[in-house]
């Protein structure tokens, strides 16, 4: 597909959506869970995304006749507004800043191995279901 097939209003529209219903879901998780000094709701934000985008990703593919608008408004704009990288990074750096080295890591760690193996699992988990 040709960037002039993907510049479509309805793919404009559907990221612009999905991305503001990740972000208000993000937002609400955060407020929810993000009542210390860890920052639970951007670690849950994140692996619940990255286990949301294995299920899509497998979805997706093995129905090459859905249109580009579902793949971009679920995974471009629902999972990017859902997950976010640079708010994990600020985070990280702010525990590092405090002198929470072992937090640091611990958040670090845990976000980036645990959203790998929950993409890997959403992926898995549509293969076990098919």
């Amino acid at each position: 597909m040709s960037v002039y097939q993907t510049l479509i209003p309805l793919n404009f529209l559907a990221v612009g959506l999905g991305a503001m219903l990740g972000a208000w879901a993000r937002w609400l998780v955060s407020l929810w869970l993000n009542t210390g000094s860890w920052p639970w709701g951007t670690l849950a934000a994140n692996l619940i995304g990255g286990y949301l985008v294995g299920l899509v990703l497998a979805l997706v593919a093995g129905h090459p006749e859905w249109p580009a608008w579902v793949r971009l408004g679920a995974i471009t704009g629902f999972m990017g507004g859902l997950t976010t990288f640079s708010t994990f990074s600020a985070e990280t750096v702010a525990m590092l800043e405090r002198g929470a080295y072992a937090g640091a890591l611990g958040y670090a760690g845990i976000s980036l191995i645990g959203s790998l193996l929950l993409t890997g699992l959403g992926l898995a988990t549509v293969s076990l279901l098919r």
